[in-house]
């Protein structure tokens, strides 16, 4: 046996890690996260493949929102939110940011008041005729 082999930390491959940790709904769209640049690790674009070991810092964005995170443990399997959760700690920054976001958000759809039916043949119409114009 070969004595480095003995003293590596265990590690796993990214993309399994944040499927794992309920990041993504399927190990694919984890992969093509990590490929786009919507994942670094310490700083780094890293492959899907790259290895990552406890207390490694993570950055993941997932549509409008940034996870700042240090990876407390590791699973290839995935299983249910709260022994998703306990996989990783996330900043105070982070989740002050995430917060202010979500405020914000919800803010913004105050006042904002669906139709009560679908438009007819004559609001269609106008709808159209608008669309017209902005095409001048």
């Amino acid at each position: 046996m070969n004595p480095e082999n003995a003293t590596v930390a265990p590690s796993i491959r990214l993309d399994v890690w944040l499927w794992a940790a309920r990041f993504f709904k399927t190990r694919s769209l984890a992969k093509q996260a990590v490929d786009t640049g919507k994942v670094d690790v310490a700083g780094q674009w890293p492959k899907s493949s790259r290895a990552i070991r406890v207390g490694d810092a993570l950055r993941v964005q997932r549509g409008d929102e940034v996870f700042e995170l240090r990876v407390r443990g590791l699973s290839d399997t995935r299983g249910p939110a709260p022994v998703a959760q306990a996989l990783y700690e996330e900043s105070e920054a982070s989740k002050k940011a995430r917060e202010e976001l979500r405020l914000r958000r919800a803010a913004e759809r105050t006042g904002y008041q669906p139709p009560e039916h679908r438009p007819d043949k004559r609001a269609r119409r106008l709808i159209r005729a608008l669309g017209d114009i902005d095409a001048l």
